[in-house]
């Protein structure tokens, strides 16, 4: 698996992991790197068969095979303990490793996740399955922008879009990977075991998310322990993207205030 180690190295550092959607590639958090860069250890990633990270996934792939496969890759790099933070799909990955894996996890952000998948979102991703199968990876990947990011700021932005698909039609992970780790996404329901998640989390969503209901994150925090609800007003799905200002600020104070020594802390009400 490719990883990109940047930012403080010295011991004191807190290790961050980003972790990125369904498109799996490190590189969606590049708007962050800069603001996070010069107080964390970053680890970004390229997910399994996507990216710098090309390979035919397995049948049957699963989200607990994502986050043991993250466990694997930075066990060798020698990160022990550290906070992620993902977005979508990797939020999940996030949700998966603390139940899995939560002597590794300090701390956790989840950005536009769920507890469960919601009717909406089921019918979003089966909108682009069909796309995917019936109309082919161009036609996928020209609408996926719609799903992401607010009209106003696709307006603005026609030229970065239409670049960048060009650049995701060039790079595609393959339709069959792809539909593979869609179905692991959309198996996904963390309805029993949320509550096992006694370590601290922050959930990041946007109340204009066309593909994931801002109420997924609340429904998420009221069944996890220990969870701190912030809402963007605009953005999108992808308003780390689109406000990377407001994204970064939330994210960073609450990295900078959170007790991560302490197992436990009682529940915060919801705020933003």
């Amino acid at each position: 698996m490719h990883i990109t180690l940047s930012g403080r190295d010295d011991a004191a550092a807190t290790t961050l992991v980003l972790s990125a959607g369904l498109g799996g590639l490190g590189s969606f958090w590049l708007p962050q790197l800069d603001a996070l860069r010069a107080r964390y250890r970053v680890v970004s990633y390229d997910q399994r068969g996507t990216g710098r990270s090309a390979d035919s996934l397995p049948a049957g792939y699963s989200m607990q095979q994502m986050a043991d496969e993250l466990i694997a890759a930075l066990d060798a790099q020698g990160i022990d303990k550290f906070v992620l933070v993902g977005h979508a799909l990797g939020g999940l990955i996030g949700l998966q490793l603390a139940l899995d894996h939560p002597q590794r996890l300090l701390g956790l952000v989840v950005v536009n996740g769920w507890l469960q998948l919601d009717a909406h979102t089921r019918r979003c991703f089966r909108v682009r399955q069909d796309l995917l199968l019936n109309s082919g990876v161009e036609a996928f990947v020209r609408a996926q922008p719609l799903f992401l990011y607010p009209a106003d700021w696709l307006s603005r932005h026609q030229a970065r879009i239409e670049a960048e698909d060009s650049l995701h039609i060039a790079h595609f992970q393959g339709t069959d990977n792809l539909l593979k780790r869609l179905q692991a996404l959309m198996a996904c329901d963390f309805s029993a075991s949320a509550a096992q998640i006694a370590l601290p989390v922050l959930l990041l969503c946007s109340r204009d998310d066309l593909l994931v209901p801002w109420t997924c994150s609340e429904r998420l925090q009221a069944a996890l322990p220990d969870a701190t609800l912030q809402l963007m007003d605009w953005g999108g799905h992808a308003m780390s993207v689109t406000d990377s200002p407001t994204f970064n600020r939330l994210l960073l104070n609450w990295l900078e205030t959170t007790p991560f020594s302490m197992p436990h802390r009682h529940p915060t009400p919801v705020t933003g």
